[in-house]
């Protein structure tokens, strides 16, 4: 499928997507709750599915309404067929763990790109905390013989993956010991383990924790249900604000201002670039105005990597970003399809291996190879409003995290036709 989309003028209000770290964490603490849950507002995406059908294949039974799912669980079982994981790696990396209390043998199996990042270091955590579980090498398949969590102390590095720590802390207070995790490197991406001891909390969870996020500490303890209300998600939500500061103006609602989710802090991105930004409770307008570049450390918002990225293309003067390394090892490789992309618009791009300089000018439409990655996809749509004459391959890779993105680009004026709509 591919998307053709003009120079657009934008100009409207939308309702932000909601989170998909969210709802995928939720969905994980409903399904250890003994009783019924319910997810209220949660996103529908290839990924949320990917959990859903895991979660449904080891027992847990959800009943999906158009926006709320009641989730029963607590009681789970051997699955007759392996878990598809598709190219979720919170599923993939979340249900290792929590396969440790499910009877028997499970064997998950992950999508293509999810096919090629690490895995080992969540099961040498999980074999330390007394886990059966193995894999081919660095990567998924993963098998995991459950039944017997005996706790105690694991440690791992914190700066390859948070969603190891997420996994850790998810399965941690099922242990018969306890668990204490410690970190031997700092944590990046640390909104994210924010993001999950607040979800744990909603379901009755406590975890000690130290300041720095280095050391963790989770009792015995029992998830009850609860009623669990998903916020919207801000890095989708950087796509359709980045929109405004590009090719004219949108409000957006559905953000909570206060949230813990990093991606937030695209907010002061777009204001240091010198974008119009204002924030009425929870919806957020973004005016066009005249960019500058900017100069900032990634390590915590990686996600973002591709909005200011095509923000930096229009701006004014060397935009550097550093702190990138961890992009290279997401559905696609980042760094370079950013690259590859912005140099097919005209724009001179310097790749280090963990900085990445950008020289903003006047970027011309191109044909875009998003390499099947939803964010290289939504990024350069965006940039294509501004440029116009631009294409994008593999257009319906959206749909692992934002299906409608290119319906609501549609809808505040872009001018975009989609192959097959």
């Amino acid at each position: 499928m591919k998307a053709l989309i003009n120079k657009s003028e934008i100009e409207g209000r939308a309702f932000a997507p909601a989170s998909k770290s969210y709802t995928i964490r939720g969905l994980m603490c409903a399904a250890l709750a003994k009783g019924e849950s319910e997810i209220v507002r949660p996103l529908s995406s290839d990924d949320t599915e990917a959990a859903l059908n895991v979660l449904r294949k080891i027992g847990a039974d959800i009943q999906q309404e158009e926006d709320s799912w009641k989730v029963l669980g607590g009681n789970f079982c051997e699955p007759t067929i392996d878990l598809f994981c598709g190219d979720s790696a919170a599923t993939l990396r979340f249900m290792t763990a929590i396969c440790s209390q499910v009877p028997g043998r499970c064997r998950l199996v992950p999508g293509p790109s999810l096919s090629q990042r690490p895995i080992k270091p969540l099961l040498e955590a999980l074999r330390q905390l007394g886990v059966d579980c193995s894999s081919q090498g660095e990567v998924a398949p993963v098998i995991v013989h459950g039944g017997r969590l005996k706790g105690g102390t694991t440690e791992l590095a914190g700066n390859i993956s948070s969603q190891f720590v997420s996994a850790l802390l998810l399965v941690s207070p099922l242990a018969e010991l306890g668990v204490k995790i410690r970190l031997t490197t700092p944590p990046e991406s640390k909104p994210f383990i924010l993001m999950t001891l607040d979800c744990l909390s909603k379901f009755g969870i406590k975890v000690e924790t130290s300041p720095d996020l280095r050391e963790f500490n989770i009792s015995l303890q029992s998830y009850t249900p609860a009623k669990y209300l998903v916020e919207g998600d801000w890095s989708s939500a950087s796509y359709l604000l980045a929109l405004g500061a590009l090719s004219g103006w949108m409000q957006l609602d559905n953000l909570n201002p206060e949230s813990l989710q990093g991606d937030k802090i695209i907010l002061s991105f777009l204001t240091d670039m010198g974008a119009q930004v204002s924030i009425d409770k929870n919806a957020v307008t973004v005016r066009k105005s005249e960019l500058r570049a900017i100069k900032v450390d990634m390590a915590d918002y990686i996600d973002l990597l591709p909005t200011v990225a095509i923000l930096a293309a229009v701006a004014d003067g060397t935009s550097e970003f550093t702190g990138i390394d961890r992009a290279r090892i997401k559905e696609s490789n980042r760094v370079s399809a950013l690259r590859e992309g912005l140099e097919r618009m005209g724009i001179k791009v310097q790749e280090e291996r963990n900085r990445l300089l950008i020289t903003g000018s006047r970027p011309r439409g191109a044909v875009i190879d998003p390499r099947n990655d939803h964010r290289i996809a939504m990024a350069f749509g965006v940039l294509g409003t501004a440029t116009g004459e631009t294409v994008i391959n593999q257009a319906d890779c959206v749909s692992k995290t934002f299906p409608d993105f290119w319906k609501i680009l549609r809808s505040i004026g872009g001018e975009v036709k989609v192959d097959g709509e």
